[in-house]
């Protein structure tokens, strides 16, 4: 199994947050039944394990926080287990959708009581592979055995498309919000046995909020960014 997401769109600390995640997990050994934890593969993401200030979203509104990033490296390794097969035990969705993933297919973490934990349901072990390579971010597990064919399906069950409002008045914007559509979706993993659902998630829609001051204030430099 295996997916890639995209680090175009991303600050330099969060590109450099999720590399320092998928150095984290490479090359991890997971036994026939045996369970992968995120969190207990990754540690803590803090200053002295290199990890740095980046943005998420607290409540829709996109703060530093040590750390920010991460949450794409799992979110990749998600969708490689649910391609390879893997048996979900633990997985949050973000309470906003990430544009790096399509919705239902993320998975937001945090250390430590946040987990994303995937079983191997196989009869030989699963290696995992995590490496940036360019702009984009893959994620792979690999056994010496015969894998199951496995195709993932979402059907999206409803979509809502942001608004954008404007507070106060001036010249220098300060985007408190960059706005996010809200989805409910169903998420299903179709093979040979058949079609089972996985996951059935609700994000609401985040509207872009601006600010506009006429302080000079430059810009915020969380425009266009998101966790």
């Amino acid at each position: 199994g295996q997916s890639e997401t995209a680090l175009e769109a991303r600050s330099p600390n969060q590109k450099h947050n999720a590399k320092l995640a998928c150095q984290a997990i490479d090359g991890h050994v997971v036994p026939p039944g045996g369970v992968f934890s995120f969190n207990k593969a990754v540690g803590s993401w803090s200053r002295d394990k290199g990890y740095r200030r980046a943005p998420v979203s607290f409540n829709g509104t996109l703060i530093d926080a040590w750390g920010g990033g991460v949450c794409q490296t799992s979110t990749t390794f998600y969708s490689a287990a649910l391609f390879a097969g893997m048996e979900v035990v633990e997985r949050h969705a973000h309470h906003f959708c990430p544009t790096y993933s399509s919705p239902g297919r993320d998975a937001a973490v945090a250390y430590p009581n946040i987990d994303l934990r995937m079983r191997n349901p196989y009869g030989f072990p699963l290696v995992v592979r995590a490496k940036v390579e360019g702009s984009r971010l893959k994620v792979s597990l690999v056994g010496a055995g015969e894998a199951k064919q496995v195709s993932i399906v979402t059907k999206v069950m409803d979509r809502q498309t942001p608004q954008t409002f404007n507070h106060g008045s001036g010249d220098s914007p300060w985007v408190r919000a960059p706005g996010k559509p809200g989805f409910e979706v169903e998420t299903y993993r179709i093979t040979p046995e058949g079609r089972a659902r996985i996951s059935r998630d609700i994000y609401p829609v985040m509207h872009r909020v601006v600010q506009w001051s006429s302080d000079g204030q430059q810009a915020s430099i969380f425009t266009g960014l998101e966790p």
